[in-house]
């Protein structure tokens, strides 16, 4: 009698006929055991930008063999639960991934690999932790956001008491706050989501409010909530050295004591608002994007938006068939990348699919890891012999920009004379690449006027750029960024000898060990601190969680030492830092004419790692605590 929790093996034969091809073709290696796919005629080609691919590239007749197969092996596994090669080795995932990909993974990816499809046959470190702990270590966590939600799942799974301090009145942290028209990813769902919890995707790059609730799903699912203290917002944060231990203090005055205390307060959460003489003079709402009124009305207004960066580009298109008239004062100009899955629905065959089949969705998502982000690594790097460094880096640099500037030449239709005042005067990627949400097409609508320079005075309604335009509008959106260098702003962090992290680090100068541990400051913990966010593209959570896996793996390391606390050596910290400046160096973020939020005002690179994904994980695997004091012993 067939088992009512397993596979419909009929319905997902059904779905192969519209699923992926090049992620069939590893999913076809591993359940039929046969090398062949790799081979031609069935090897996928290379895919143009960041388009799925979906059938590889390869002639109807090829496609409808590896669809006909996959049928059959999808019905047999559904029956049988049998996998041919269950544990491929580092060398064939590594040619499985090549092959579906349409060109040449590194070998050391292989080991990544193998853990990210969950063939690792290492306990992960929270196993490892679990009974661990000295009696009373207990944890707090500041946010609820992504880093506040991993770093609490992982700790409950390693049996440490802990306790969440959120600010607002629920957890989501970015998503919960940004709220504006078209708010949304640029990352796939099925990358941006944590690997301990796949969700059912309705579409490929959610909304706001889809990846809100997923978070908010994750929460309820993994059992956090009831850990969680909400409007409870953190202030100031002391070590004690006599007790080795953080007090926590709160607005309402409330203190928490912790042994280990979780910095996941996020970078994109204190807006950037510049300061724009008479700004207080608009008499309509005035607000950044962050701040978004609930039940705003646009219809028939004149919008003037400042700024055109992430946000800018979703709301623009986003309200543009709603409101009278739009004027953008984009100081900057901005790469944007063609963005074929805007707004598409998963269809319900694939998302079946996805869910139900764990190998087909490991191999997709190893897919767009690398898609998204090391795909483009070697792009980045400086070429100290190439000719024309005023307008790309290298040759495969130059054949992005050639492709960026035909797609912005074509979006603009007839409106060629906006090109000087959208096409970017710098490297690609010398900002963080954008996907274009109709941007192009909108700036060149009849009712949208685009100035290419900074709004310079705010006169009541009336709007005044640097070249002395004069606009009226009746809705003032400030879309012009984060504080992103400023880490840890929001808190005061005193550490051993009455250090405070504020002095240290200064405006926008932090530095951390891994992007993790500060010395001086035991056991703080910084998830997404400086140096870890992806400049590149890519999920931000995939460097999060290998943080987690680092520092549990460091508790584990101080527990068998019979030790309470780990405080990073100074020469480690700074040698690591030494490192990460001098990658940035050889990279598009520091080339001459370049201006982003990654950079503080010396020019340093402080929010983004220079690393490769692989690179990243392989130095967070083990802590070598030979570059740590040990606290608490005894």
């Amino acid at each position: 009698m067939k088992d009512a929790d397993a596979p419909d093996g009929e319905a997902l034969a059904e779905a192969a006929a519209v699923a992926n091809i090049p992620t069939l073709i590893p999913v076809l290696v591993q359940l039929t055991g046969d090398l062949g796919w790799l081979e031609p005629p069935y090897a996928p080609s290379r895919p143009r930008g960041l388009d799925d691919n979906d059938d590889g590239g390869l002639p109807e007749s090829v496609q409808g063999e590896i669809r006909d197969a996959a049928r059959a092996a999808l019905k047999r596994w559904a029956a049988t639960g049998g996998i041919a090669i269950p544990e491929p080795d580092e060398a064939l995932l590594v040619r499985m991934l090549s092959v579906a990909m349409g060109e040449p993974i590194p070998a050391e990816y292989g080991a990544m690999l193998k853990a990210g499809l969950g063939l690792s046959r290492e306990a992960p470190p929270e196993t490892r932790l679990r009974g661990r702990a000295p009696e009373g270590f207990r944890a707090v966590v500041i946010g609820s956001g992504m880093s506040g939600l991993c770093a609490a799942v992982r700790l409950k799974a390693a049996g440490i008491p802990f306790t969440v301090l959120e600010a607002g009145d629920d957890v989501g942290g970015t998503w919960r706050e940004n709220r504006y028209p078209g708010a949304g990813v640029d990352t796939p769902n099925h990358l941006y989501s944590f690997s301990f919890q796949p969700h059912d995707w309705r579409h490929y790059f959610s909304l706001q409010p889809e990846i809100e609730a997923y978070f908010r799903r994750v929460a309820e699912d993994q059992g956090v909530l009831e850990h969680v203290r909400f409007r409870t917002r953190a202030t100031t944060a002391r070590f004690d050295e006599e007790a080795c231990r953080w007090r926590v203090e709160t607005e309402a005055g409330e203190t928490f004591d912790a042994d280990l205390l979780v910095s996941a307060v996020g970078v994109l959460n204190l807006p950037k608002v510049p300061p724009i003489p008479g700004l207080e003079s608009f008499p309509g709402p005035a607000f950044h994007t962050a701040e978004w009124p609930e039940g705003l009305a646009l219809a028939g207004k004149r919008v003037a938006v400042v700024g055109n960066g992430a946000s800018a580009m979703q709301i623009v298109p986003a309200i543009a068939d709603e409101v009278a008239s739009l004027t953008v004062h984009a100081r900057s100009k901005q790469w944007a990348a063609p963005f074929p899955q805007f707004r598409k629905a998963v269809p319900e065959p694939v998302r079946r699919l996805l869910m139900e089949v764990p190998l087909y969705q490991a191999w997709y998502r190893q897919r767009l890891a690398w898609a998204f982000n090391d795909k483009l690594h070697s792009s980045l790097q400086k070429d100290p012999d190439w000719d024309r460094p005023e307008r790309s880096l290298n040759a495969q640099n130059e054949a992005h920009r050639r492709v960026f500037e035909a797609y912005v030449k074509a979006e603009l239709g007839e409106r060629q004379d906006l090109l000087p005042k959208v096409l970017p005067d710098y490297p690609p990627f010398g900002k963080r690449m954008l996907l274009d949400n109709g941007w192009y097409r909108t700036v060149a609508r009849p009712h949208v006027e685009l100035f290419d320079e900074r709004l310079a005075e705010v006169r009541g309604a009336t709007l005044v750029s640097e070249s002395g335009e004069a606009r009226e509008a009746d809705v003032l959106v400030l879309a012009t960024g984060f504080r992103a260098t400023a880490f840890l702003a929001s808190l005061d962090v005193v550490g051993r000898g009455g250090r405070r992290l504020a002095d240290e680090w200064g405006e926008g100068d932090a530095r951390a060990h891994l992007g993790t541990f500060v010395p001086g400051y035991p056991n703080l913990v910084t998830l997404l601190g400086p140096n870890v966010g992806l400049g590149h593209g890519g999920s931000v959570i995939a460097p999060v969680e290998a943080q987690m896996d680092l520092v549990l793996s460091a508790l584990e390391g101080t527990f068998a030492a019979g030790a309470r606390a780990v405080d990073v050596k100074a020469e480690a910290h700074a040698a690591y830092n030494a490192k990460v400046d001098a990658a940035h160096d050889r990279m598009v973020w520091t080339h001459p004419g370049t201006d982003n939020w990654y950079r503080n005002e010396a020019g340093r690179v402080v929010a983004i790692t220079p690393w490769r994904h692989d690179d990243w994980w392989r130095m967070t695997r083990r802590p070598d605590l030979t570059e740590f004091e040990l606290l608490g012993a005894g």
